[in-house]
């Protein structure tokens, strides 16, 4: 129940800011939006409908379609994520004022727009619309949220520049893009890992400093080189990125000739790291 409570206010907060990014500073700066939130400015901006009604109505047809594609949580938190942004839509919409930077105005409704949906994301839920297909995405093909909603976005994107004109269109995919890169950093947390892989002359010494210096794990791995047959220890490890400059001193003042490999991590599941 503590949990449930704590992620019903992550859900609602992350309405709020999320429908503040899109009222305050993509609406009054005739930018748009990706997927459903798109189709629902474009239609304020020719018919003047409420922000909100349209996007209850879209988004509840889009869950009736897909709700057997996920558990029983899943729908209740999407459907409160979807009442509450719709409410705070519709409450909403005249707050903004038109900024005279529209890169300004693209970058903070980005900002907004993916931090608030990160927050819905982050607590089990989705706002609906694109968002189902970006699940559906990450479920079946192993896209991160923010892929899979890049990719969606641009395609609404395209068809709303007809109506927004070519410019803001292509402001808006700025927008859109930051969204993304806030939503993963948000979903899948600060804390980029990175995995290591190295080949040294000296792999005791580098297991010794790493373990003592870094408090890291080293897994050791045997390997054969490919053409000269000789037998090799090769270290691997995962650290956080921002470790990743003391790691790189510790194995120059080693070996400075030993082979490192560096590559960015997707997710880790283990006891002891961030859950699924």
């Amino acid at each position: 129940m503590k949990r449930e409570v704590k992620d019903m206010i992550m859900i609602i907060l992350g309405s709020f800011v999320f429908a503040i990014g899109v009222n305050y500073f993509a609406i009054p700066n005739r930018l748009s939006e990706g997927g459903v939130i798109g189709i629902t400015i474009v239609t304020y901006y020719l018919f003047e409908w409420s922000p909100g009604i349209v996007n209850f109505v879209l988004n509840t047809l889009l869950v009736a379609v897909g709700y057997k594609f996920f558990n029983r949580r899943v729908i209740v938190y999407t459907v409160a994520a979807i009442i509450s942004s719709s409410l705070f839509l519709h409450f909403t919409v005249d707050w903004g004022k038109q900024i005279s930077d529209p890169l300004l105005a693209a970058l903070f409704a980005g900002l907004a727009v993916g931090f608030g949906l990160g927050l819905i994301f982050r607590s089990g839920g989705t706002s609906g619309g694109s968002a189902i297909l970006a699940r559906l995405g990450n479920q079946f093909f192993g896209w991160t949220i923010g892929k899979g909603m890049l990719v969606i976005d641009i395609a609404v994107i395209v068809g709303s520049a007809f109506i927004i004109g070519q410019e803001k269109a292509m402001y808006t995919l700025i927008s859109v893009y930051v969204g993304a890169k806030v939503i993963d950093v948000v979903v899948e947390g600060a804390n980029e890992r990175t995995a290591v892989m190295i080949i040294s002359s000296y792999p005791d010494q580098v297991l010794d400093a790493v373990t003592n210096q870094m408090a890291r794990g080293i897994t050791v791995l045997e390997g054969k080189g490919g053409y000269t047959g000789s037998q090799r220890e090769v270290l691997y490890l995962v650290i956080n990125k921002h470790e990743i400059v003391p790691f790189r001193k510790i194995i120059l003042n080693i070996d400075p000739n030993a082979y490192v490999t560096v590559h960015g991590v997707q997710e880790i599941f283990r006891k002891g790291y961030k859950g699924r």
